[in-house]
This record gives structure tokens, C-alpha cells and sequence, in this order.
């Protein structure tokens, strides 16, 4: 399986953090956020990856490189300086990730959740990782069902999405080449039935503000753990 990893956000909210630097290259626990990205997929044995960028493109392609650091083969896809937004930037990247399933994992989480426990064929057309809400989510964005579908409606657990999933290409195929976000897209899959989805019940942290970040990096250090 083929991995995607998005890291074509300006983070605003990091600012001025991501004034100079792009959110992947931000340290935590020591090394570049992208790093302990790198390291997952490596271990999983994902060997090809795509990796989407836009804001300070050429540092991130500077650091990664094509992969060979970490065992992998490593390919650009280029947004511009704004980005397309998740849904946009996954359906840019089609190209260069084939026409089997792919996983994509968000560039501004940290989690100890292993990619290789995503399925390599979905049953629907999504298969999503969820988490338990944070404070800062209460409400979550999906529910997920006893029988491990996505509701599109009331039913279910009321979960947060991780940013970490696997999809069937056939997911974007009426979609058009621009900005779009991904999840009202998943919705209307999950609406159809065609979504899926597990809980993970280990480490996971949204890292979208300077504090989450100096917060994820203390408690890393604590544990002395490494990419």
C-alpha cells in the first residue's frame, strides 16, 4: 500500500512558528514532527510515499529528500503556495498514488497508532481512524456504529477523526481538480454506507497550536522515545 502524507498547510494557528518554517519541520520529542510520519510508514512497510506540500515547500523537500534516509521511495506533490485543502490535495495527488487503496495520514498529528493495522482493502470506499474527542472536540465528526460502519445520522459513538485513514480512489471520482475539504465528502459516503472505521485507543494528539506542540514535546521527552 501507498502512503500520502499531507503537509501542505500554512498553519496559520502556529504562527509565528510556521512564519519560517513549515508545521512538519517543527520539533517534537526532539525530531521533525515528519519524521515520526517517515518512521511509521517505513515500519509498515509502506515503501512508496507522496508526500503533499505548498507553504515552504522547498525545506521540506530539502529535509526528506527521496526517502532513502528511511527506506523509502519519496514523491512530491505540489499545490502552490495557498493548498487545496485535504479533499483537493488527496485528489491532486491521485496520479502518483495508483489505482489500489492508499493510506493518508495528517502531517500535524502525533500518535503511536500503526499504519499497518489500516486494511489494504477497504470494504467500502473509506476506511477512517477515530479517537475519543479532546477538549478542544467535544462534539466530534463522526459516530461510529457497533458494526464498525460510519453513521450518517445520530446513531453511534460520537468520535474524532484522527486524520488517519485509508480510501479507495473511486472516493474523489466526481470530484474536480481545486479546493475542497475531505470530510463532507466522507459524509455523503457514509451516508451511501461506504465507510468504515476503528478506534484507536492509544496516544493521539492534534497539534495545532504553539501550546498542543510545547505539550506533545514534554510529554515525549518524558518518555524518551524516539521516530
Amino acid at each position: 500500500m501507498r502512503a500520502l502524507i499531507l503537509a501542505a498547510g500554512r498553519g496559520r494557528r502556529m504562527r509565528p512558528l510556521t512564519d519560517a518554517t513549515p508545521k512538519p519541520l517543527l520539533p517534537v520529542g526532539g525530531w521533525p514532527l515528519i519524521d515520526w510520519h517517515l518512521s511509521a510508514v517505513a515500519r509498515a512497510g509502506m515503501q512508496d510515499v507522496v508526500i503533499n506540500t505548498a507553504w515552504l515547500s522547498e525545506q521540506i523537500m530539502a529535509h526528506v529528500g527521496d526517502g532513502s534516509a528511511w527506506g523509502l521511495r519519496v514523491r512530491y506533490s505540489h499545490e502552490g503556495a495557498e493548498g487545496l485543502e485535504t479533499g483537493g490535495g488527496i485528489r491532486r495527488a491521485l496520479p502518483l498514488l495508483g489505482k489500489e487503496p492508499f493510506c493518508v495520514l495528517n502531517g500535524d498529528v502525533w500518535t503511536d497508532f500503526d499504519p499497518a493495522h489500516l486494511p489494504a482493502q477497504p470494504p467500502g470506499l473509506a476506511h477512517l481512524v477515530l479517537v475519543a474527542n479532546p477538549a478542544h472536540n467535544l462534539a466530534g465528526d463522526f459516530r461510529l456504529r457497533d458494526d464498525g460502519t460510519v453513521a450518517a445520522d445520530d446513531q453511534g459513538q460520537p468520535l474524532t477523526f484522527a486524520g488517519i485513514g485509508c480510501y479507495d480512489p473511486l472516493l474523489f471520482r466526481d470530484t474536480d481538480d481545486g479546493s475542497f475539504r475531505l470530510a463532507p465528502l466522507l459524509r455523503d459516503a457514509a451516508a451511501r454506507g461506504e465507510v468504515t472505521a476503528t478506534q484507536h485507543r492509544g496516544d493521539w494528539f492534534d497539534i495545532g497550536t504553539p501550546q498542543r506542540l510545547d505539550s506533545v514535546d514534554g510529554y515525549l521527552r518524558r518518555r524518551g522515545v524516539s521516530p
